[in-house]
């Protein structure tokens, strides 16, 4: 198999400049939802500056900065070189392979991959369409725990992003979670993927995480330690392990097992949570290609919430 590309090596040569905090952007998709510009009237989107190319000709680690709409420096013709600045997955597309795809039961996937194990450190997710078989856009944010010491913060992400390279980032940018999700929701709302009056369930899209850890046990975690309630659109997922151990018949504990499996090459940082989605989204463009159905496997008891059911017989535990 191919080696896979990280980041480290590359950013460590890189000087260290931390652009100005600006706006949340989002990446026009080709479909009807409605990107908004914004998450306020005030913030300017960077979404008209993004150049979408077929294929790139070499990696280019993301600009964790414009993930969170916060890159400055969209003029500068050596940071546009140096960084990517388009959420698309450029993948190349085989004809004979796409008479397999199904009719899926959503338009959108919304993948997942949380990151931090006392409390949640990061928290990207991308959108999937399950039709263009792309990731049409982002909504990427660092997250700074709610119950720990400066001091213990400074070590707990100086260990889990200082040996990515990324920690810098980290604190320009590193909000508590309940703001996280109050953006989220916006982001949500905006695309037409949720609407709280309508009892806040997801319109037409699933989350898709690699395991049940992300939704089944620390979200959950989460808002106790934010002092909120669950969110009603974490009540039920598709995990990728289970639907891959149904449609391959063989088992692939994790997402470097189901890449190897697929003989896709890793890109970027294994343990970054917006590269390791990025991952996850390649893994269900080539099972989609192979005429695999995403379906629900896991629900959570509306009256409660903490009992979860499994929906598949054949699952990786």
């Amino acid at each position: 198999m191919a080696m896979g590309f990280s980041r480290v090596s590359l950013l460590r040569r890189l000087p260290v400049s931390s652009p100005a905090l600006l706006s949340s952007s989002s990446l026009q998709p080709n479909r009807k939802i409605n990107i908004a510009a914004s998450l306020s009237t005030t913030e300017e989107s960077t979404s008209s500056l993004i150049q979408h190319t077929p294929i790139r000709t070499r990696w280019k680690p993301m600009c964790l900065y414009f993930t969170q709409g916060k890159c400055t420096k969209m003029d500068d013709p050596m940071h546009i070189d140096t960084f990517n600045h388009n959420c698309s997955l450029e993948l190349m597309r085989n004809a004979a392979r796409l008479e397999n795809l199904k009719q899926q039961e959503f338009e959108y996937f919304l993948v997942l991959d949380l990151e931090g194990k006392v409390e949640i450190l990061e928290f990207p997710v991308l959108l999937f369409d399950a039709k263009t078989m792309d990731v049409v856009d982002l909504f990427h944010r660092f997250v700074r725990p709610t119950k720990m010491h400066e001091e213990r913060i400074n070590q707990y992400i100086e260990g889990k992003y200082g040996k990515l390279g990324v920690d810098r980032v980290w604190h320009d940018t590193a909000i508590p979670f309940a703001e996280v999700i109050e953006q989220f929701e916006v982001w949500l709302g905006e695309r037409q993927l949720w609407r709280n009056e309508l009892g806040g369930c997801l319109n037409n899209a699933a989350f898709v995480t690699c395991g049940n850890w992300d939704l089944k046990t620390k979200v959950p975690q989460q808002c106790i330690v934010a002092g909120m309630k669950l969110p009603p659109y974490f009540m039920e997922w598709i995990n990728l392990k289970d639907v891959f151990l149904n449609f391959y018949k063989r088992r692939a504990p994790g997402m470097l097992s189901m890449m190897r499996e697929l003989q896709i090459p890793l890109s970027g940082s294994h343990h970054l949570g917006i590269d390791d989605s990025n991952n996850i989204a390649r893994v269900i463009h080539h099972m989609l290609t192979d005429g695999a159905l995403l379906q629900l496997t896991a629900k959570r008891n509306p009256r409660s919430p903490e009992k979860v059911e499994f929906l598949f017989k054949n699952r990786i535990v």
